[in-house]
């Protein structure tokens, strides 16, 4: 039975519909590489956090990272932080565009994951399931690792 669905299986891989991990902290959908999704521990009652990672686009076409949702809060934001006259300014981002043969950095000080209304803190050492929505990849849950 499974030697009649194998070849299905080897084309669902293929087209990335089925995200795998590619290494012990990275992961792949399509031609996207996620690498190291991690946040920093919260204290209880804290009504925000923060998630990193970085994505590198191995395909020929650009790809857009449109949404990102947590159970573990009520909605994530994608934002940018700058710095303009000394002082540190966020504002968020509609999406975050991956170029073909680029890796977008997902970084403290820059573009980040805002977890806003947190339900329960972020504990260090647990994991916490992230789904990223792609335009042309689709979506993939990965684990952000909680160091």
């Amino acid at each position: 039975m499974l030697l009649r669905k194998f070849p299905l299986l080897v084309a669902l891989f293929a087209t990335g519909v089925i995200a795998v991990p590619a290494g012990a902290h990275d992961y792949k959908i399509g031609q996207l590489l996620i690498v190291h999704p991690w946040s920093r521990p919260t204290e209880a009652g804290r009504p925000v956090g923060v998630a990193y990672l970085s994505i590198t686009n191995n395909g020929r076409t650009e790809d857009v990272l449109l949404r990102a949702s947590t159970p573990l809060a009520a909605q994530v934001q994608l934002h940018q932080t700058t710095l303009s006259e000394g002082m540190a300014r966020m504002r968020p981002l509609d999406d975050l565009v991956i170029a073909p043969g680029k890796t977008v950095q997902i970084e403290p000080g820059g573009v980040h994951l805002m977890l806003i209304d947190l339900k329960g803190a972020l504990i260090a050492g647990t994991t916490v399931p992230l789904t990223l929505e792609f335009r042309v990849a689709g979506k993939i849950t990965v684990p952000l690792k909680i160091e």
